[in-house]
C-alpha cells in the first residue's frame, strides 16, 4: 500500500487526528501526530498504532534526523 493510500485511511490511536510521514516518502519509518507530539513506527513495512509503542515526537526527530 502506498505512503498516501495509509494517511488516508490511518488515524491516531489517542485523539484520532491526522498523521504525517516520517522518513523517506516512498517507505516511511512512522506516521507522527503533531497533536499528541508522538510517532508510530512502522516494523517490517507494518505500522504500529499501538499507544503503548508511540515514540515521543522530540525524541523520535532526536535519533532519526532529517536526511
Amino acid at each position: 500500500m502506498q505512503t498516501e493510500e495509509l494517511l488516508q485511511i490511518l488515524a491516531c490511536p489517542r485523539c484520532h487526528g491526522q498523521l504525517t510521514a516520517e522518513g523517506r516518502a516512498d517507505e516511511p519509518a512512522g506516521f507522527a501526530c503533531a497533536a499528541c507530539a508522538a510517532v508510530y513506527p512502522v516494523r517490517d513495512g507494518i505500522p504500529v498504532m499501538l499507544l503503548e509503542e508511540a515514540i515521543p515526537l522530540d525524541r523520535w526527530r532526536a535519533e532519526h534526523p532529517a536526511d
